[in-house]
């Protein structure tokens, strides 16, 4: 499997990205944003971090990389594209996810561990969990308030695009355990073909005990098998 981790000006998780698909065994190349061309990936994975300083709009400004080009013909093709924190907001300024992600609710910076319950465990990137499981991760974003019209909303929930939830210990999707006010407690969506996966939450931090959860693993490993069924 050989996945580009694009990185942009004021990336900051891009190594913790190319760390995690080491990790589950691929082969991950850094792509400079100003870099053409992504022929020979088998995912794309975007990180977290604050794109040109946030300037503007948190992920407006990435969106116009000449790198965001191919993002988007790559992502049309099929092919597997992740967003985390920061990647997510790209995603959404490129028109490649619904919605928008905005300020916190509390309009203060959201660092810490939240829990999420998998929504939809036959997808891309989560086969390799339990529909319902409830995952530790950590957040650390900003802008991480995801916002979008009734009728988006209602399609998300409709046709099972939400992937990932903000949820309490016992599972339960509570305002107390939404941490940046997000409508419906989303912390994670697919796009309309299942390729395309955004989420606030970095699995990517959560790869080893040492660092307080093993629970972001199962996105790259399912990115993984998913990849090996597709080439087998």
């Amino acid at each position: 499997m050989r996945v580009a981790v694009v990185t942009f000006p004021g990336s900051n998780c891009d190594y913790d990205l190319y760390k995690a698909a080491q990790q589950v065994g691929a082969e991950a190349t850094f792509v400079w944003h100003r870099e053409r061309g992504l022929d020979g990936y088998d995912a794309v994975l975007l990180p977290g971090g604050f794109s040109y300083g946030d300037y503007l709009r948190a992920g407006a400004i990435a969106r116009m990389s000449p790198v965001m080009e191919d993002v988007i013909e790559f992502a049309r093709t099929g092919a597997p594209v992740i967003g985390i924190c920061n990647g997510f907001q790209i995603l959404c300024e490129a028109g490649l996810l619904p919605g928008v992600l905005v300020r916190n609710a509390s309009l203060l910076f959201a660092g810490k561990d939240v829990r999420l319950r998998v929504e939809r465990a036959d997808t891309l990137f989560t086969g390799d969990y339990e529909p319902g499981q409830i995952l530790r991760v950590p957040i650390a974003h900003g802008e991480g308030n995801y916002e979008a019209d009734e009728a988006t909303l209602k399609h998300l929930e409709d046709e099972g695009h939400v992937v990932f939830r903000y949820v309490d210990a016992e599972g339960e999707a509570t305002d107390a355990a939404n941490p940046n006010g997000s409508w419906h407690n989303i912390a994670g969506i697919i796009n309309d073909n299942g390729n395309v996966l955004g989420m606030m939450p970095h699995p990517e931090r959560a790869m080893e005990e040492l660092l307080g959860s093993t629970d972001g693993i199962g996105v790259f490993t399912s990115l993984a098998a998913s990849l090996s069924a597709v080439g087998s």
